[in-house]
């Protein structure tokens, strides 16, 4: 089976599919539900559910880590760090839910943490995750995250002529946005966690914030407006929408008055 293959198209698998899919990548690959999940574009748990709901059992902690070791691709994976696979997941699910409570200060302490994490990992493994998260990224980039579809899709219901990844417009660069609404002059961009923590160290984190403002700059300079969705929730239909509620009220407002330069950059 072509595991990266399936990887990007995991979504529209049958249940048959998926289960042969998580047969291949996690038994015989002996992958984590947190690799596998990077491979597919989804959180860990997501990744664990369908893997138990599908009649597959779960390997614990030495089983995962004996199975990496023996096949050679990585080092002992719980090297310094001390977390077994069930409380990573529950951690990746709190954090989730809390980190819009958070103040810059804390927030600023939560990055530290992730950086510690990834620096903590041998060089093979952080290739590794770059590799299949490249892969999962230029697939979302491709056909757009899920966050985009949802509301480019909604838009469209409410008759906003919105269009997906309008590439290749802004002063003659080669930057693609995420949504452009037409008759309202706004630009929508959906920043993942990879905008705003140090997901694939801060090397890649500086690159892509320096990017986005580049891209604020020339989306303002051309008179537009650009709303930011920070994106910090896992995503769930319940989130999404409350997303969608918050961008409607925001174009409501720029139906009502287009803003004046100094508010046309707005954050969600």
């Amino acid at each position: 089976m072509n595991i990266k293959k399936n990887a990007s198209k995991y979504f529209d698998l049958t249940e048959l599919e998926k289960t042969n899919f998580l047969e291949a990548a996690y038994i015989n690959e002996g992958f984590s539900f947190g690799v596998i999940a990077t491979m597919v574009g989804t959180y860990a748990n997501k990744i664990r559910r369908d893997t138990i709901r599908l009649g597959i059992e779960p390997r614990d902690k030495s089983d995962a880590a004996k199975l990496a070791l023996e096949s050679g691709r990585s080092a002992h994976p719980t090297e310094g760090i001390g977390h077994n696979e069930e409380t990573k997941i529950k951690i990746s699910e709190s954090q989730g839910k809390v980190w819009g409570s958070l103040d810059e200060e804390a927030r600023d302490e939560r990055s530290k943490i992730g950086k510690a994490s990834w620096d903590k990992k041998t060089p093979e493994e952080q290739d590794i995750f770059r590799r299949m998260g490249g892969d999962a990224i230029r697939e979302t980039s491709r056909k757009g995250s899920r966050m985009e579809l949802f509301l480019f899709n909604e838009l469209v219901k409410l008759n906003y002529r919105v269009q997906l990844h309008k590439r290749s417009w802004l002063q003659n660069t080669k930057l693609e946005t995420d949504l452009f609404i037409e008759d309202l002059l706004t630009v929508i961009e959906i920043d993942g966690p990879s905008h705003h923590l140090p997901v694939w160290g801060e090397e890649a984190l500086e690159k892509k914030q320096n990017a986005d403002r580049q891209k604020d700059g020339l989306v303002l300079r051309e008179g537009l407006v650009m709303i930011r969705i920070k994106q910090r929730k896992r995503i769930s239909q319940l989130y999404m929408r409350e997303v969608l509620a918050n961008l409607l009220e925001r174009l409501d407002e720029i139906k009502q008055s287009f803003p004046t330069e100094d508010k046309r950059y707005i954050k969600i």
